[in-house]
Order: C-alpha cells, then structure tokens, then sequence
C-alpha cells in the first residue's frame, strides 16, 4: 500500500482535534475581592462535611451559602487548599484535591495533563470545558490511582489531579 503525506494523521493533529475548543481556566481571586462574594457556585456536592466550591474555597457543609457557594468569612474556610494533599498531587479527601487543583498555580501541570489526556481518554475530556469541571474528573479515583484492580497504590491519598501516580510499592 502507497502512503501519502496527506493519509498520515500526525499526533500534534489528534491532540488539538479532541481539546475542548474553549477551555476557561480559573484566573487567581484575590481574598477581599468583590468576586469572591458571587451569588452562585457550582460544588462538588456530595462531601457529608465539606464541599469544594468552583472558586476553589473548601468548607464545611453548613457554611455553604443558598446558591452554592463557600462562605468565604468563615472561620474554617480555606482557599486553594491542600492539607491532605502529597507533593505528587494525591490527595486524602476529595474537596481538598478540588481546591488544591483549582489553584491557578497547577495551570502549567494540567495543561500537561490534558495534553497527555487528549489521545488517551478524548470521551471523558472532551466534554469538559473549564478548569472546575477538569478538577472535579481529575480528582475522582481513577483507574490509575489502583494497583492489580482491586487495592489503591496509597490508600491515604487515592485523589490525584496530577498524572504522577502514588507508589505502588508503598502497598
């Protein structure tokens, strides 16, 4: 079989086809900003104590305001917060992962990621169109973040927005 230029498909063309043509990253709020009293937020919903608003604020249910957002006055409040997060992204609770990943300092980190991710998983990243929603999928446990299927590679830190697995030899 002959093969032109024009039949070879190159990977540079995959990866720019399957990226979500108008990504919206999170630019950095500052903390006594007017923006930061939004009147709704999207959250990561279903923590029993804590939610992670889109924002990138962690707090704990009760201090969710009615449209959604974290009540950012609160004492307990945090912003882009990584207490139970490892150096290689992996984190211990989910709402942590979400605030840690927001923070518009992990920009060139997941840029790398969804870069990776265009080939790998185009589905699942083609239907995400900003920075919260790539957190939110990120930070669920993921295939990667198990060993042999059926045990986590660090069952303390099973949250990961990086591509940096746990170890698997910590088990």
């Amino acid at each position: 079989m002959f093969w032109s230029k024009s039949m070879v498909v190159q990977d540079t063309d995959i990866r720019r086809s399957r990226m979500p043509k108008s990504f919206q990253w999170q630019a950095k709020v500052a903390e006594n900003n007017n923006s930061s009293r939004q009147n709704t937020c999207r959250n990561s919903v279903q923590g029993k104590a804590l939610i992670a608003d889109e924002r990138g604020y962690v707090c704990q249910r009760a201090d969710v305001q009615q449209g959604g957002c974290c009540h950012v006055y609160s004492p307990t409040t945090k912003h882009y917060a990584c207490d139970t997060c490892l150096l290689n992204g992996c984190c211990a609770i989910y709402e942590y992962c979400i605030s840690c990943c927001l923070d518009p300092e992990k920009r060139p980190l997941l840029e790398t990621v969804l870069g990776k991710a265009a080939v790998s998983f185009s589905l699942l990243y083609s239907s995400i169109s900003d920075h919260f929603e790539l957190c939110l999928a990120k930070c669920r446990t993921s295939s990667q973040s198990v060993h042999h299927e059926n045990s986590y590679r660090d069952p303390k830190a099973k949250h990961c927005y990086s591509d940096i697995l746990p170890d698997s030899r910590k088990l």
